[in-house]
């Protein structure tokens, strides 16, 4: 259980209806249910979300929210990604793996995403991006989706730091990390598999 304890239902009308736009009809998730508890966090988190159609392609937004997980150790809502947009976003189970477990230079991203990848590890380990690795970004990307890229990896430290400070238990029905060594197998694990400790 969640470290600050969730909304239980039946929820408010109005978070009930946020809930339902947010999550299009499916049972909300655990962190969506913390935070709603509390309105002011809720509004900012909600104002933050970069979930919409923005510049960044799917397949390239969702590249840099699963490594910026998974560099945050956040399986809670890197298998949250994983098991809704994977499969939309046409990354393999070789890629989803190596979003995890391999550096930036893994052979199965092309060029232009392993610069993308470079940038979310040199944004995670030193908070900024070297003349270099902003040279390789920008010859693959625009402005605006390297502006786009930084705050998703922003954003994402921030519900990292949500999902990991209150110990979330992982979803059901959402990926977890693949282990070293293991088969590359990301298939829904049962419900009663345990919980995420950091």
């Amino acid at each position: 259980m969640s470290r600050i304890a969730p909304l239980e239902p039946p929820y408010a009308p109005e978070i009930g209806e946020q809930f339902d736009r947010i999550m299009r009809g499916a049972p909300p998730l655990m962190l969506f249910r913390v935070v709603a508890g509390h309105a002011r966090a809720w509004d900012k988190f909600r104002a933050g979300s970069l979930l919409d159609r923005g510049p960044l392609s799917l397949r390239e937004r969702e590249i840099v929210i699963d490594r910026t997980c998974a560099r945050t150790g956040c399986e809670y809502e890197w298998g949250v990604h994983v098991s809704t947009f994977a499969k939309a976003a046409h990354l393999t189970d070789e890629q989803v793996r190596a979003s995890v477990l391999e550096g930036a230079d893994a052979p199965c991203w092309s060029a232009a995403e392993q610069a993308l990848i470079a940038a979310v590890d040199a944004l995670h380990v030193r908070a900024t991006l070297s003349a270099d690795e902003f040279k390789a970004l920008a010859s693959h990307y625009d402005d605006t989706k390297i502006l786009e890229s930084m705050l998703l990896c922003g954003f994402y430290h921030t519900v990292s730091y949500l999902a990991n400070g209150l110990d979330l238990p992982l979803e059901a029905n959402a990926a977890r990390f693949p282990l070293a060594g293991a088969a590359s197998t990301f298939s829904v694990v049962p419900a009663n598999a345990g919980t995420h400790t950091p």
